[in-house]
Formats: structure tokens, C-alpha cells, sequence
């Protein structure tokens, strides 16, 4: 009887040192799941938002191509309304030397605009090879070698050169190899838009506030044209145009009615829409461009921004200054960007549409304390 009033009397102590020993376990294993040293806040965030992350990334993978199909429509509706609406205008309105302005100008700007979305869209952005003399990390997805300015994306698989980042209107990454067509992209397209509302700006003015009678040819009309072409192809109304009705209404007139109403509304609805499509692509492309000029200004990607950032920060409580290492100034920034060497022009080079290869090899890169001596590299086998 005893022993049992003992063993009772030991349960509560006993039960206090096993759940100890579950909370020690469980610590421990914890600690060696999830503790390090480089373990942060931001680290248990993005954790944390994994699962949205992958959302994202499945969901731009997929949107990609529509995407670059709203970019190819888009353009094109706003290339249509300006040759049927808009150039008649300014054809009118103008003496010659500004309309041949105007052409000019226009199918120039149209040119970059092409090319240069082609060459973003489809120019690989770069690849580290297995095989690389320089390398930084090894990539904990693709466990392979990571160089200097290289990071994965998680939308294309694979790691890309001086990753900028993954634009869906391209369906492509912006790195190493089409960094330079994706900003001239942007800044000749808003060039373009911009042009594109100034010029239509009149026209724009008489159809929404409707205090000018619009002049330009009936020829410039496409439904118009479509209506002639129906006309003469041998119709029923090219052998009876003016059949009459029961009531006395001449059906002919009623035709030739309906025919301008659809035109005069076709042509308002083009202009407004042009007007403010381009309008307010023109404003999100201009802050776009003032993001990325500020980047390149500083010699540095959209990543690496975020990565200064916080070595800024963390160095900022030692008592020191970082310094981004890819920084040679604002001039010669703009140079390495633009591949501005070898005798390249900026007029031949960034005026007109060019395939110059960037500056470097995107694997190793000088700095600004450090100039590569590439002949002195010996490759790791």
C-alpha cells in the first residue's frame, strides 16, 4: 500500500520532467530545421509568403503570351487610328515640310519601337555555363554555379546574367543580353505615345468637346472604303440604288444615312480611344523610365537595388559606407550600359536600330577598385 501512495505521490514530478523532455526535443528540433545564423525577418516573410510567391510565378508564366498579344494589338490599333485619322488631319491642317515631319518622325519612332520590342522579347537574356572562372555562390535551386550579378528566377527556371527582372509584357527575363533593347523599349514607346497625343490632340479636343467640324477626306474612312469595295463588287444596290419603299422612303438615302452614322461613330470612338490609351500608357511608361534610368545612373539592376539597400543598412550600424562596386559614375554607367565602346556611336547605335552586344561577357565583371585582367583568368575545370 505503501509503494502505491508513493508512486502516486511521484506523478506529478514525474509528469513535470517528461513534458521537459517533449519541450526539449521539440525545441531542438526546431532549432535544427530552421535556425541560422543569416536567418532574418525578411528571410521568414518570404517563407511565410511562399505559397503566394508560386501563385505569382505559375500565373505570370501562363499570362506571358497573352500579354505580349495585348502589347502586338494594342500597338497596332493605335499604328491604325493614327494613319486612318490623325495623319489625314495633320495632311490638312499643315504645310507640306511639317507633314513631311510628321511622316518621318512617326515611322521612325514606329521603327525602334518594333525592333526593339522584338529584340527584348526574343533575345536570350544569358545563361551562367557549367564551366566559369569566377564564381560567387552556387545556386541552391539550380545547384550550379552562380556569378557575380546572377540570379534565379523562378518563373523561366533557370538562373539569368545580371538579372534585372521578369517582365510578363515580354514574356521574357531582362538580363545580360536584352537589358539594353527593354529600356530603349520603353523610352522610345513613350516617346511614341506622347508624340502620338500631341499630335492627336486637336482632333481629340473637336470630337469630345464637339466644337469643330472635323475636316479629313471621306477616303481616309476604312469602313468607308469597305462600303465602296462592297458597292462595286456587283450588288443588289449597284443595279436598284434608289428602290422605294411602301411608304414613299427612299431606300438608297436611308443606306447612305446609316453608312455616315457608322463612320462618324467609328471615327469618334477611334480617336478618343487612341487619345486616352495613349495617354495613360504614356504617364506608366514615364515613371517606368524614370525608375530604370535612376538604376542605370547608379550602375545597378532592380535585384541589386534591394540587395545595396540593405548592405547599406547593415553597415550603417558599424559605422561604415557601402559602396555599390559596379558604380563608375554616372557617364561612364550610361557608356557600359549602352555599349557605347569600340568606336560605337550614339547616333548609329541607340538612334538607330542596332544588334551591338553589351560590354563584357556578363560572368565577370570589373568594379570600381578592381580592373579585370582577363588574360591572366585561368578557367576552373
Amino acid at each position: 500500500m505503501a509503494l502505491v501512495q508513493w508512486r502516486i505521490y511521484a506523478f506529478p514530478k514525474r509528469l513535470q520532467l517528461k513534458l521537459h523532455e517533449c519541450l526539449q526535443s521539440v525545441r531542438i528540433i526546431f532549432l535544427s530545421l530552421c535556425y541560422n545564423q543569416f536567418t532574418s525577418w525578411n528571410t521568414a516573410m518570404d517563407t511565410a509568403f511562399e505559397p503566394m510567391f508560386w501563385v505569382v510565378d505559375h500565373t505570370a508564366r501562363y499570362m506571358g503570351p497573352i500579354m505580349v498579344t495585348m502589347v502586338v494589338l494594342l500597338t497596332t490599333l493605335v499604328v491604325m487610328v493614327f494613319y486612318a485619322c490623325i495623319f489625314p488631319h495633320i495632311y490638312y491642317q499643315k504645310d507640306i515640310f511639317w507633314s513631311v515631319f510628321h511622316f518621318f518622325f512617326s515611322h521612325w519612332l514606329l521603327i525602334n519601337i518594333v525592333f526593339n520590342y522584338i529584340m527584348a522579347a526574343f533575345t536570350h537574356p544569358g545563361h551562367p555555363p557549367q564551366n566559369v572562372s569566377h564564381v560567387v555562390s552556387i545556386c541552391k535551386k539550380c545547384i550550379a554555379p552562380k556569378p557575380p550579378r546572377t540570379h534565379h528566377c523562378t518563373i523561366c527556371a533557370s538562373c539569368i546574367l545580371k538579372m534585372d527582372h521578369h517582365c510578363p509584357w515580354l514574356n521574357n527575363c531582362v538580363g545580360f543580353y536584352n537589358h539594353r533593347y527593354f529600356f530603349l523599349f520603353v523610352v522610345y514607346m513613350w516617346f511614341g505615345t506622347v508624340y502620338t497625343t500631341f499630335a492627336g490632340y486637336d482632333v481629340f479636343k473637336q470630337h469630345f468637346f464637339g466644337n469643330k467640324e472635323l475636316i479629313v477626306p471621306a477616303f481616309f474612312f476604312p469602313v468607308n472604303m469597305v462600303y465602296h469595295m462592297w458597292k462595286d463588287s456587283g450588288t443588289k444596290s449597284e443595279t436598284n440604288p434608289l428602290s422605294t419603299s411602301s411608304d414613299g422612303i427612299v431606300k438608297g438615302a436611308e443606306d447612305e444615312e446609316i453608312k455616315a452614322t457608322l463612320e462618324d461613330q467609328f471615327f469618334h470612338n477611334a480617336v478618343i480611344l487612341q487619345f486616352l490609351l495613349c495617354a495613360g500608357v504614356a504617364v506608366a511608361l514615364g515613371l517606368l523610365g524614370v525608375w530604370h534610368a535612376r538604376l542605370i545612373s547608379q550602375g545597378q539592376t532592380s535585384i541589386e537595388q534591394h540587395i545595396n539597400k540593405r548592405e547599406r543598412t547593415r553597415l550603417r550600424k558599424k559605422n561604415l559606407v557601402y559602396k555599390n562596386p559596379y558604380d563608375f559614375g554616372v557617364i561612364q554607367n550610361w557608356r557600359i550600359f549602352l555599349g557605347l565602346c569600340k568606336g560605337r556611336s550614339f547616333v548609329r547605335h541607340i538612334l538607330l536600330p542596332s544588334r551591338h552586344d553589351p560590354v563584357g561577357d556578363g560572368i565577370m565583371w570589373e568594379t570600381a577598385t578592381y580592373k579585370l585582367e582577363r588574360n591572366s583568368v585561368l578557367d576552373l575545370l
